[in-house]
């Protein structure tokens, strides 16, 4: 891929639990189009489970352009309202 992709510490995409997944995916998608690489970040199963869906979904949607996307999966460790540490998962977009 010729262009630069880059990623800011702002660009996180929120996944929750009543995600549409198409959606998700599909921001993903023009994002990355774009020459942005935010990742997904997720807490909770059910919210895991959507943030797979559309890592996914946005895998093909940008496959037929040649862009090979895959994910690294890691943890993010965020600070709740009341102060105490919530661990999220994080998928954050590679390009090969």
């Amino acid at each position: 891929m010729s262009q630069e992709l880059t990623t800011s510490i702002d660009d996180v995409l929120k996944v929750s639990g009543s995600s549409n997944p198409q959606s998700v995916g599909s921001i993903m998608a023009r994002a990355i189009n774009a020459g942005q690489l935010p990742k997904m970040r997720a807490i909770g199963a059910s919210a895991v489970n959507q943030a797979v869906k559309a890592a996914a979904i946005a895998r093909g949607f940008v496959a037929p352009r040649g862009i090979d996307l895959s994910f690294v999966i890691g943890f993010d460790d965020i600070v709740g309202e009341n102060g105490e540490t919530i661990s999220a998962i994080s998928l954050k977009p590679q390009i090969k």
